[in-house]
């Protein structure tokens, strides 16, 4: 709603699409998420509630737009399907959606998970939206970006989302912050990691009973998370079918840990992952005895997976909407152990093909939009204007959309643009790291960068994908010419993604808004040093906009603290400190604190005896 105010605001218009919920949210919200509104003339603002009903009437929903289902699951790499070529896992639903699909034989997404989303949600590269890595306080996306819910929502859609969010656990930023009305996560990048403190403790049993974040609240369930998390989109979508729906089924299954209930297991206890690909002339991975052990608990994470979408498709048969719901199968980057994966070069994390090469299968049948190949080179940030063409729905028009609809090439025409466009690629921790695991794809051609700052065009790896897919041969020396202009298309990207505001400019946590009390701020958004994960004594920081007002502090630490101590809080120029004589708990608190209107890095540690402990997270509630 605030991002609508926004827009029509700076276009000198009134008239934009509003329901009573986005009123009721505008309101409250007004004066904390947006600066912007500050400004705008009261008389604006009273306006909306009489406006409501011819808002409404003037957006009532088309009968004949779609229901959509995106589904999207975690590290399952291309060769983790029966139906690409690997003869142990069964898939059975998910072989049968593809032989039924729109298939996109050469569709691309980020080497790692929170990039892919940002991307996916957006319809732009990662670092335009502020999404430059999956920890390390860079998996926030900024709350201005406009999400495919949010679309969605303005032509009409009630929306939800189920699973792995991983694009920031705070307010503004959280899926409810960014159009979805419903929502049921994890925190972080998976469950079980230091991020995820509802799991964290669980160890190797924490896909098991989760507590998990409804709407923003702690809740308890019972089961295994996808399960539950099929659970949760089933009731979702018998309970609004009677109107356009946006689901989003996000797994973090088959992410480590790889958690999986026994009868999934026993079903490859007794095969051997390596065996009976060599023939077809692909190369494939030596595997010890590691990763033949995930392998097999891979497969029965993916079968599950491939159960709970025979599930949704069952819904869809019981109300009678299969027909008008476009559903979505695709994966988040490439897989992260050794295993068959078509014979592609790399693991997630890389630019290689076996990192960011991923199934990709589309079903609509009231359109037509089944059984046909696709070959056209295509990528994540496709999916919001695409969908937005099916669906009849307003693209963003005030940001530069990196995607295009694939809607043309569906119906047969295909341009040679699409052939001959570009796609950029990169991954390095925390922020981009010049020719450092870069790539940039145009026509037949691949130019990868694993090298350093100031390489010569000789350090690069030149690759014609078409003759060689398997990114075998380095052409570089046989083409410096071409490498040459792909290494300026290169340069160009990259310079202008890394001038991004949102990338410049840190996104902050709102801490003492009537939206999230209380506010816990965990391990996978903080920044600082390189090693805050789960080390404890370790610089960190988090980027917050502190309100005015007296709080409860609470200090979660990963073991016991043993001797006595200060509690110390930093924020801009403030610096709050309380002597502790507790010894033997991982829990202290400062009770009443006064704290300014500040806006900054938070930095709190424990200081005990020269050392400085990080706690692994930060609790605060307003009083």
């Amino acid at each position: 709603m605030q991002k609508k105010l926004k827009r029509a605001a700076s276009n000198g218009s009134l008239f934009f699409i509003v329901d009573k919920k986005e009123i009721a949210t505008l309101m409250n919200d007004l004066y904390v998420k947006r600066p912007i509104m500050r400004n705008l003339p009261f008389s604006l603002l009273m306006l909306l509630p009489f406006t409501t009903t011819f808002f409404q009437s003037c957006t009532s929903p088309e009968p004949d737009r779609p229901n959509v289902i995106l589904i999207i699951t975690d590290d399952q790499g291309y060769g983790d399907l029966g139906f690409t070529g690997n003869p142990h896992v069964k898939t059975p639903v998910l072989d049968e959606m593809a032989q039924r699909s729109i298939r996109l034989n050469r569709f691309y997404v980020s080497p790692v998970c929170a990039p892919t989303r940002s991307s996916l949600m957006t319809g732009r590269y990662s670092l335009r939206t502020g999404v430059r890595d999956t920890y390390n306080g860079g998996a926030t996306m900024a709350t201005e970006e406009i999400t495919i819910a949010e679309m969605l929502k303005g032509a009409g859609y009630t929306t939800g989302m189920f699973g792995k969010w991983h694009l920031g656990d705070n307010y503004p930023f959280r899926p409810g912050d960014q159009g979805f009305d419903e929502s049921l996560i994890h925190l972080a990048g998976g469950m079980g990691q230091p991020g995820d403190f509802t799991t964290f403790f669980r160890n190797d049993s924490s896909y098991f009973d989760p507590i998990l974040w409804y709407n923003g609240d702690q809740k308890e369930y019972t089961g295994y998370c996808s399960d539950i998390f099929t659970d949760e989109a089933i009731r979702f979508i018998g309970e609004n079918h009677k109107q356009p729906f946006f689901c989003y089924l996000s797994f973090n299954a088959p992410h480590t840990p790889l958690q999986l209930p026994q009868q999934y297991y026993d079903m490859y206890r007794d095969i051997d992952p390596s065996a009976g690909f060599n023939a077809d002339g692909r190369p494939f991975p030596e595997m010890n005895e590691n990763d033949k052990e995930d392998a097999r608990k891979v497969y029965g994470m993916v079968s599950n997976i491939d159960d709970n979408v025979g599930r949704i498709y069952q819904k869809l048969d019981e109300l009678g909407i299969r027909d008008n719901t476009i559903l979505i199968f695709m994966t988040d980057n490439g897989p992260q152990q050794r295993r068959y994966n078509g014979g592609m070069r790399g693991l997630k994390g890389t630019v290689f093909k076996g990192g960011i090469r991923v199934p990709f299968f589309l079903h609509y049948p009231n359109m037509q939009l089944e059984n046909k190949d696709i070959d056209v080179p295509a990528a994540h940030i496709d999916i919001l204007p695409t969908l937005a063409d099916i669906c009849n729905a307003t693209l963003p028009a005030d940001r530069k959309i990196d995607g295009k609809s694939l809607l043309p090439v569906f119906q047969g025409n295909e341009s040679d643009d699409w052939n001959q466009r570009s796609l950029f690629f990169y991954w390095t921790r925390r922020f981009p790291e010049l020719y450092n695991n870069i790539a940039v794809q145009k026509g037949s051609h691949k130019l990868v960068g694993q090298t350093h700052a100031g390489a010569m065009i000789e350090n690069f790896q030149l690759y014609d994908i078409q003759e060689d897919p398997y990114e075998q041969i380095n052409l570089v020396a046989q083409k410096q010419g071409l490498a040459s202009d792909l290494k300026k298309e290169m340069d160009d990207i990259f310079y202008e993604l890394i001038q991004s505001e949102h990338l410049l400019g840190s996104q902050h946590i709102i801490i003492g808004s009537e939206f999230e009390n209380p506010v816990y701020l965990n391990r996978n958004d903080a920044g600082g040093d390189r090693g805050v994960w789960r080390q404890e004594e370790v610089y960190g920081k988090w980027d917050v906009e502190i309100r005015e007002g007296r709080y409860d502090v609470q200090l979660k630490f990963i073991n016991p603290l043993q001797t006595r101590g200060r509690i110390m809080l930093e924020c801009n120029g403030l610096i709050q400190q309380v002597p502790n004589e507790i010894t033997d708990t991982d829990l202290l608190e400062m009770k009443n604190m006064y704290f300014p209107d500040l806006q900054g890095p938070l930095v709190p540690f424990y200081e005990t005896e020269g050392r400085r402990i990080l706690p692994l997270w930060v609790g605060f509630r307003r009083l």
